[in-house]
């Protein structure tokens, strides 16, 4: 069986995967989107080294910066860790709060298996900006899902409205996304009043770590377009780089953003997967 440590932000996945592995001869599989990214650990709140060394990770750390990554790359590679952690003998536990890489990945979602070479010639002359606006014109809802400067995911969506005749959401909202692998779902879900304190304490960590030290020479050595930069915690220094606001401004919109998020991920949970809601991990070994 497959295990699934799922949740909003801030509420302590990452340390109950690992008390979990441990007691079930497991290996973890990271399940959120800037994780996987190699440079960024602060702001991702990336497991660290020293709690990656007690049990076996996979898939953290391993982008990157200046790499596209989408989810349906993470599809192929959550399955083969997958099926390499199962062929092994130990348990998978995958954690994160990813809830769209999650579904595309344990349920039957499919993307075309068709090579598509995409002739860039003819939108030479558009700005990301212009590109981006073409596909909210044609597929808003896929437009929501990428950023403007994704330009080769952008031109992926164009195509295959005008290849298939249907936009890609569509194709997409057809399949019937039944699970494929045998899944159990558990989520720390704490009361909400005190994860935002929790995410409050979380943020101040962040900047006492280093946060703005970490990134800075990222952002000077890579420009502002890398995807990565998207993540909370990255993108609202950006106004504060520009002087438009200061860096307790700055921190400030660091939280709020962080608790928008929180309300996201809460409602894409509730909806989309079966879970078992617990206070620790007494209650999942009970379970299982």
């Amino acid at each position: 069986m497959i295990l699934v440590i799922a949740g909003a932000t801030g509420t302590g996945k990452s340390e109950l995967a690992i008390e979990l592995a441990k007691k079930v001869d497991g290996e973890i599989i990271n399940a959120d989107a800037f994780q996987v990214y190699q440079e960024l650990s602060i702001a991702t709140a990336k497991p660290t080294l020293s709690m990656r060394k007690v049990v076996p990770h996979h898939l953290f750390d391993f982008v990157p910066l200046n790499e596209d990554y989408d989810v349906e790359r993470y599809q192929k590679e959550l399955r083969n860790a997958l099926n390499e952690v199962l062929s092994r003998g130990k348990t998978p536990i995958i954690a994160g709060g990813s809830g769209l890489y999650l579904r595309a990945s344990l349920f039957d979602y499919s993307f075309s298996e068709k090579p598509r070479e995409i002739d860039e010639s003819k939108y030479e002359a558009f700005s990301n900006e212009e590109l981006h606006a073409k596909l909210e014109a044609i597929d808003p809802e896929e437009a929501m899902k990428i950023h403007p400067n994704n330009r080769r995911r952008v031109l992926r969506a164009i195509e295959i409205y005008e290849q298939e005749g249907k936009k890609k959401s569509e194709l997409i909202s057809m399949q019937e996304h039944r699970p494929i692998f045998d899944c159990r779902f558990f989520g720390l879900k704490p009361d909400r009043e005190s994860l935002y304190e929790k995410v409050e304490k979380r943020v101040d960590r962040m900047f006492e770590e280093g946060l703005v030290e970490e990134t800075l020479p990222l952002i000077e050595k890579y420009g502002r377009s890398p995807h990565a930069f998207q993540a909370i915690g990255v993108k609202e220094l950006f106004p504060y780089l520009d002087g438009e606001i200061s860096l307790q401004e700055a921190k400030d919109l660091i939280k709020k953003n962080t608790r928008h998020y929180i309300k996201r991920q809460d409602t894409f949970f509730a909806h989309q997967f079966e879970i078992d809601w617990v206070d620790g991990i007494q209650e999942i070994l009970e379970a299982l």
